[in-house]
């Protein structure tokens, strides 16, 4: 025996001779909850910054540092993956409308952050190593009551090759990957 138009065959009852449940239908009152699912936005930006500590001398600094301890400073260009966990909406079908998201980004970082040299021009870096860890924790803290839903993850990437993953301070952490 066929099911009906995809060449399956129709279940067979369970051991014993019981009945099986019945298969939910689209027109059945019942409205199982949404899952949950994250979505991504992804941004760009530049910026300038060096990465020194003023308690450590200059053979120090240029030792751990090396070239990202230029006194005249070197740029990158950074994606950052910005994520939001919550449930789908019926409605929409969205978990949140990504433009929303891109929105609030350019408002909140892109804005402070773009073409900026990060330890002159970021009140935050005044006297915080603007290493891309610290960056991230700040882009963090600029997003995490501004954004609907829940914001789940945020992956800076400094080069190609290098990133950092931040899940707040109730995530996973932190990890370096290169």
């Amino acid at each position: 025996m066929r099911g009906e138009g995809r060449g399956e065959r129709a279940p067979r009852p369970p051991p014993g001779g019981g009945a099986l449940s019945p298969l939910p239908s689209p027109l059945s009152p019942y409205i199982p909850p949404m899952p949950t699912v994250t979505v991504t936005r992804r941004v760009h930006f530049s910026a300038a910054h060096r990465l020194h500590n003023p308690e450590l001398s200059e053979e120090e600094n240029r030792r751990i540092f090396a070239l990202c301890n230029n006194p005249n400073y070197h740029g990158h260009n950074y994606e950052l993956d910005v994520s939001l966990e919550g449930e789908v909406d019926p409605g929409t079908g969205y978990v949140v409308d990504l433009g929303v998201i891109k929105r609030i980004v350019e408002e909140r970082v892109l804005c402070r952050l773009d073409h900026k040299n990060l330890n002159l021009d970021v009140p935050e870096f005044q006297e915080l190593n603007p290493t891309t860890e610290n960056i991230v924790i700040v882009i963090w803290r600029m997003l995490e009551d501004a954004l609907p839903g829940r914001l789940k993850r945020l992956v800076l990437w400094e080069t190609p090759r290098n990133y950092v993953e931040y899940c707040g301070e109730q995530g996973s952490g932190m990890t370096a990957a290169d």
